[in-house]
């Protein structure tokens, strides 16, 4: 069965895939043979359908969409911004990203198929009536925690993938009785970083929202206990929903689960490379991969 990892920084680190990308593709023995790329998702920066974290890709949407149709890889687009409002559907910038990411640079369909993730049913409407050719995911924003909202989002026809909140990951006995259609539409977050016993994660979002709206407000105060630290992966490891390799290999997989979203939008790129060596990359290849990254000179890992 193949596992499908879907990457985050689709504008944001678009020099580390420029690198990445090639080094996947001609060295294909250096990754494991099971595990391929479902998409790469992101948002520019100042983008206001935008949610989840605030945008700082700085990369050309036509380059990326370029990168992205060369690999055939299904480009997805954050719009998961929960406070749309109706007034906010007719921005010129996030029209012209659908317009572009619908259709390839030479005005042709594209052979892989884009997606968006999206939080707002209104949003959802909208994209889905006037740029039809996208698929839907529903975005991790919602926060849902509770197995049979969950579920129900699962059956809803609108969305190819849900994204449960994270401290759903290991609820087993519930996951287990999803049936194989179902199995299928469910995108496990891996490695959050957020405190498990979180209680104003939704709060969290709808602060982002408000940011990439441009509305004024004070920044949002983490409730962690150990917020100062900010995300570190060996602490994302410790966290009770994080979904390890080998959690993929031997636990998931043979359940039936296929696809996990691996957050990191707005760390860095040096930390992006060690998801995609750990997740993706075989030990024994992981110093050729790293290095090869390392010395590209046009990158900067930090």
């Amino acid at each position: 069965m193949s596992i499908y990892y879907h990457l985050p920084g689709l504008f944001e680190f678009y020099d580390l895939y420029k690198a990445f990308l090639p080094l996947f593709r001609e060295h294909r023995e250096y990754f494991y043979e099971w595990c391929e790329i479902g998409s790469i998702y992101g948002a520019p920066s100042d983008c206001i359908w935008g949610g989840g974290r605030v945008g700082f890709g700085e990369a050309e949407p036509r380059k990326v969409a370029e990168l992205m149709r060369e690999y055939g890889i299904s480009a997805r687009l954050t719009f998961s911004n929960s406070l749309i409002r109706e007034e906010h559907l007719a921005d010129t910038r996030c029209n012209k990203l659908c317009k572009m990411f619908e259709r390839n640079c030479s005005g042709e369909t594209r052979a892989v198929q884009n997606g968006i993730i999206v939080h707002s049913d209104l949003l959802l409407n909208y994209i889905k009536s006037k740029y039809p050719g996208f698929y839907f995911v529903s975005s991790t924003t919602k926060v849902i925690t509770d197995f049979e909202q969950f579920k129900a989002e699962l059956n809803r026809e609108e969305f190819r993938y849900v994204v449960p909140d994270f401290r759903l990951n290991k609820q087993f006995d519930k996951l287990n009785t999803l049936t194989e259609t179902q199995k299928q539409k469910v995108e496990f977050l891996c490695n959050e970083c957020c405190w498990f016993g979180c209680y104003d994660r939704k709060k969290c979002y709808e602060n982002v929202s408000q940011k990439s709206l441009g509305e004024k407000c004070e920044d949002h105060i983490c409730v962690s206990p150990t917020a100062q630290r900010g995300y570190r992966f060996s602490d994302a490891m410790k966290n009770p929903g994080f979904i390890g390799i080998e959690d993929i290999q031997n636990i998931y997989a043979p359940a039936g689960f296929q696809h996990f979203k691996i957050e990191g939008r707005s760390l860095g790129s040096a930390l992006i490379l060690e998801f995609l060596l750990y997740y993706m990359t075989k030990p024994e290849h992981q110093l050729k991969v790293r290095e090869e990254i390392y010395l590209d000179s046009t990158l900067d890992l930090f």
